[in-house]
């Protein structure tokens, strides 16, 4: 196939255009999700809640997880706008809830640890909210930008070359003959492209960085355990290492005792 040096120019420009289409798709896709994530202390014998305003039809999902605290667990309770109880759990190490809100306001989560009179709970938890309105919004909005011309700063008019980038760029292009029906058609096609990878990468980097903090979570929790675990052979290992040396010595002076005779013998 030949393309020539200007061709090769021309496949560089819109190299340099997919480039620049991708990092606006990082700058104005990445803003529809809204993610919280809190570690609290929650004292003994009290209840501790929390409010997330949510619009109407946005995807919740909430997760927690008891890091530390006598037993690991709490009582979780998920409380509409209008006062509707959507979650309950009763003495949980851990829960993940997903719903649709179909109710606009503030949602109250409550952590109970009021079964618990002498332990405080060390609780984390996340609340990831996926709005559809503000995705859309977002979508809307790069549309627009990226449909501007002088975004990149070139004249994609200029290109004179009209059969020879028939040939070389891309297949979808083959089908116009102007030069303005064939740049504004590859320019979209690299739009809705570009913009369909963004947001496929932009829901993975989002999906690792929960699953990473539920992990950092459960190392947490580990962690507590492994402390509280060592700790607790410590003392017993200790104890019973003073209650060994506590019978020995007294063996020893039991034994000195009978044999230690202090009367006079005759001979």
């Amino acid at each position: 196939m030949r393309c020539g040096r200007r061709m090769t120019n021309v496949c560089a420009r819109f190299g340099l255009l997919g480039s620049l289409i991708l990092t606006v798709g990082f700058t104005l896709g990445l803003g529809s999700n809204q993610h919280v994530g809190f570690t609290f202390l929650l004292p003994a014998g009290s209840t501790e809640c929390f409010f997330q305003t949510t619009a109407r039809n946005d995807n919740m999902e909430v997760e927690y997880q008891v890091i530390a605290g006598s037993g690991l667990d709490v009582g979780f309770t998920l409380i509409s706008p209008t006062g509707h109880r959507l979650v309950s759990d009763f003495r949980r190490s851990d829960g993940i809830h997903m719903l649709d809100s179909t109710e606009q306001g503030d949602y109250r989560l409550c952590f109970d640890n009021s079964f618990s009179k002498l332990s405080e709970k060390m609780v984390f938890f996340e609340v990831i909210i996926n709005s559809q309105s503000s995705a859309s919004r977002g979508r809307d909005e790069w549309a627009d930008m990226a449909a501007t011309e002088s975004l990149v700063g070139y004249k994609l008019e200029d290109i004179r070359v009209r059969e020879r980038i028939k040939k070389c760029l891309y297949p979808c292009c083959s089908y116009y003959s102007t030069p303005n029906h064939l740049v504004s058609n590859c320019f979209m096609s690299f739009s809705h492209l570009h913009q369909a990878r963004i947001d496929f990468v932009h829901q993975h980097l989002e999906r690792s960085r929960q699953v990473q903090a539920v992990l950092r979570a459960f190392e947490a929790r580990d962690r507590y355990l492994l402390e509280d675990n060592l700790w607790q052979v410590s003392f017993w290992s200790c104890l019973n290492l003073l209650v060994m040396l506590t019978v020995a010595v007294t063996q020893i002076y039991t034994l000195r005792r009978l044999f230690d005779d202090t009367r006079r013998v005759c001979t």
